[in-house]
């Protein structure tokens, strides 16, 4: 593989980033690619190593040691074909994954692992740059028809697979563009919209159709309706449309907060927060927007949809970000005997964090405070965790700044309307019930209804999400045609 003593004469290298000072002025990607001579020593790093747990790390299972090597040889063309054998969208997770297949990687028990994000993240630029992702249309329709329900990752990933093989596929969406919480819940300074839209052109000429501003299944009880609400489609006419239906919505059931003064003004959901900024970014019109303009901001949750809220809102100008989460602070550096090939908890500093974020951990909410019905403070506890349980500290009550709250804990479970209103069965966590081994993975308990991503394994990453999108495809080929030929 590459060079067999690469490994111990090159060290990683990390991508480059503009200066902090330069970057927080705008929402453009700031992440510079590797030039081909840095891929190429990274390439040259990747270990003869035998078993490439790297592969198993990945949920896509990239082919990671082969397109390495033919980096590593400068074989470019050969690398993306080989990228594109197991990952529809390599320009996605090759700027926004955060890597498990680097925590497996061979070289990580006593070094830094190959920078194999950023080599991906470089084949795509290349090939995109050079012209050689074009639409593969199939050879024969097949004269079955296929809804995707939702146009994140898993809808996308599943739409492309099935249109290939000769399927008539229609994605319906709700929002006015496609992409799902790929658009709308990831900040344009981590990932440009530019890239999905060229992914929409591609399908678009491969045979998808998408249908924005349609909902599927029943507005919500008590929603407003609007004279630009979406169309409403039910179950009942896709079903009497189409041969398969795919359910492929994203989890937006956020996890809430009852506190006292949870209803005080200026306390929000992330997810309210975050694609307002991407619809002004792409144009849109956004009236009464939630702005961190000025403001003390608290977000509350330590993961990536909080260090987005906290890049944003320097973005936005405010006066302060203050980041805390609930559990006690990882550890700096993991203990590799113990946890390799797998995902370490350790501390994790995020770009947005290097712009400007006071952090802290072991940290419980008690009340919003307000006045004139908007939020001025956050009464905060210190908490200690012995045997898993949570204990407050005594006397470590404090008051802190807080004009903007922002809501970051995750999400617990897709939106329930449309699960309902397909009458398909749900977990214990509010999920479509749906198993991926044995026969009819993906399948719901309502004949020809799939599901496949979040909608199916609750809140996740967007690499499982293309990985399930891609498997429940093929059972749905499957399904539709008794054989197939897409890869599992």
């Amino acid at each position: 593989m590459g060079k067999s003593t690469g490994f111990l004469e090159f060290q990683r290298l990390s991508e480059a980033s503009l200066p902090v000072a330069e970057r927080v002025h705008n929402y453009r990607e700031f992440v510079l690619h590797l030039s081909d001579d840095e891929a190429k020593v990274q390439g040259a790093r990747c270990m003869d190593c035998g078993i490439p747990f790297c592969n198993n790390g990945c949920p896509v299972n990239n082919i990671i040691p082969d397109f390495n090597d033919l980096v590593y040889r400068q074989d470019w063309k050969q690398a993306i074909e080989v990228l594109h054998s197991t990952n529809n969208f390599p320009e996605f997770t090759g700027r926004i994954c955060p890597a498990p297949c680097e925590a497996a990687c061979t070289l990580t028990i006593n070094s830094d692992a190959v920078g194999i994000k950023s080599i991906e993240h470089a084949i795509i630029d290349k090939a995109w740059e050079m012209g050689w992702v074009v639409p593969q249309p199939p050879v024969a329709k097949t004269g079955k028809k296929v809804a995707v329900i939702g146009s994140g990752p898993a809808g996308m990933a599943a739409a492309q697979q099935l249109a290939r093989v000769g399927h008539d596929v229609t994605v319906f969406e709700k929002n006015s563009r496609v992409g799902g919480l790929l658009r709308y819940g990831i900040p344009d300074f981590k990932m440009e919209k530019s890239h999905i839209d060229r992914r929409v052109a591609q399908m678009e000429a491969e045979g998808v159709t998408f249908r924005t501003g349609v909902l599927v299944g029943s507005l919500p009880a008590g929603s407003p309706v609007h004279s630009d609400a979406p169309t409403v489609i039910s179950p009942a006419q896709l079903n009497a449309e189409f041969d398969a239906v795919v359910l492929a919505g994203g989890a937006e059931q956020p996890r809430d907060l009852p506190v006292p003064g949870r209803d005080l003004e200026g306390v929000h959901f992330a997810m309210d927060f975050l694609p307002q900024q991407n619809r002004v970014v792409a144009g849109d019109t956004v009236p009464g927007q939630i702005m961190a303009t000025g403001k003390h901001v608290v977000v509350i949750g330590g993961g990536d949809t909080g260090s987005d809220c906290v890049g944003t809102s320097n973005r936005h100008g405010a006066a302060s970000v203050t980041q805390f989460e609930l559990l006690p602070q990882p550890p700096q550096t993991e203990d590799k005997p113990l946890v390799w090939p797998y995902w370490p908890i350790k501390l994790r500093t995020s770009s947005s964090h290097e712009e400007g974020c006071e952090r802290d951990w072991a940290v419980a909410t008690k009340e919003f405070i307000g006045e004139n019905g908007k939020v001025k403070q956050l009464k905060a506890v210190r908490v200690e965790w012995k045997d898993g349980r949570m204990q407050e500290v005594p006397g470590s009550e404090t008051l802190m700044k807080a004009d903007l709250v922002l809501l970051a804990m995750g999400f617990v479970s897709p939106a329930a309307s449309i699960l309902d209103s397909f009458g398909v069965d749900k977990d214990s966590r509010g999920n479509a019930k749906a198993t991926t081994d044995g026969a009819g993975c993906y399948a719901t308990s309502v004949a020809k209804v799939f599901a496949a991503g979040d909608m199916r394994r609750g809140q996740s990453l967007v690499v499982w999400a293309i990985r399930e999108g891609r498997q429940c495809a093929r059972e749905v080929d499957q399904f539709l045609m008794g054989s197939t030929t897409l890869p599992r």
